[in-house]
């Protein structure tokens, strides 16, 4: 058997330490109902890749590492990150709480389970989602004691604008809303709202914002909260931006090449729907090219600040994925 590498062993200890926090930052009853309590548990902790939170501690790493900040030691700067990474799980899972409702992709398979709406009704499944995006910035606003360093205030704000930009229209909603607009299932058209006719285009627009945007909040929150300077939270920005196209190309990739039990979601439902996707306008071959690119494009740009540490291998777990 082959011995988990070091970036696995890596990736196992950062999600034990997420999960631990995510437990931790949940409301419990008697401050909220138990079912909302165990329905949002139920789609948090039904597995996944934990990739938003490990890059927002991986960022605020890398920052440290390379002396692009103040802030004195790894762990301190992961501490502090921490609440991003919290946020931009809760923020995620809600995301697909949401997709998975028959008014959006009507999902029944999620992570290799019943999705929310199939366990506990559409009505809190929509709650749950509502409550996991809300409480997300509870997490972030949820004041330290004093062992934060001066100015960590207008760092979180700094934070929390990016993540909520991220959440909204200009971010997730507007990404769906041309998602469902490309697909005929809802109201208007996809060239009405798009910001230009191509089809290539349309599409990277449509995932910068579906799935780009909260990739590359992740990242530059973490970079933030441990004090990132303007360069390194610069370079981290548009790393982010890379390795998100990176992952959606991948994921476009494995809805043709998959399969349910490796995904833990029902794969070819892209090309069932008529949605556009990158194997769809260049196929899967110039797909895994484009892929690699956003990979090696986002490894330049680390280069440019002397940032790498686990962001470089991120990269690389992204790009070579097959769930």
């Amino acid at each position: 058997m082959t011995s988990p590498s070091s970036f696995d062993r890596y990736r196992q200890t950062r999600r034990t330490e997420i999960d631990a926090a995510l437990e931790a930052a949940l409301p419990t009853p008697p401050a909220c109902p138990p079912l909302i309590a165990e329905a949002m548990r139920y789609s948090l902790f039904a597995g996944g890749k934990r990739l938003r939170p490990i890059l927002a501690l991986a960022a605020a790493e890398a920052v440290v590492e390379s002396g692009h900040t103040d802030t004195r030691a790894d762990d301190a700067g992961m501490t502090l990150a921490m609440p991003a990474a919290c946020a931009v799980e809760l923020i995620h899972t809600y995301s697909l709480v949401h997709d998975d409702l028959p008014a959006m992709d009507d999902d029944g398979l999620r992570r290799g389970r019943a999705t929310a709406h199939v366990v506990y009704g559409e009505g809190v499944a929509i709650l749950a989602g509502d409550a996991l995006l809300t409480h997300a910035f509870v997490v972030l606003t949820h004041r330290r004691q004093s062992d934060t360093p001066p100015g960590f205030d207008r760092r979180r704000l700094r934070a929390i604008a990016r993540v909520a930009e991220a959440a909204g229209a200009a971010g997730m909603v507007g990404g769906q809303v041309l998602d469902l607009a490309a697909t005929g299932t809802g109201p208007g058209d996809a060239d009405s709202n798009r910001r230009d006719g191509s089809d290539e285009a349309a599409l990277r627009e449509m995932h910068e914002r579906k799935t780009g945007a909260l990739i590359g909040a992740a990242a530059v929150a973490g970079a933030i909260l441990a004090g990132g300077d303007e360069t390194a939270v610069a370079t981290v920005d548009r790393y982010a931006t890379h390795l998100g196209l990176a992952f959606q190309i991948v994921d476009d990739i494995l809805d043709v090449e998959g399969n349910a039990s490796d995904l833990g979601k029902r794969a070819g439902k892209d090309a069932d729907a008529r949605k556009r996707t990158y194997p769809s306008i260049h196929g899967l071959d110039r797909s895994r090219v484009l892929a690699a690119e956003a990979g090696e494009a986002a490894r330049e740009a680390l280069a440019t600040a002397g940032l790498a540490g686990r962001l470089a291998e991120i990269v690389d777990w992204v790009v070579s994925r097959t769930s």
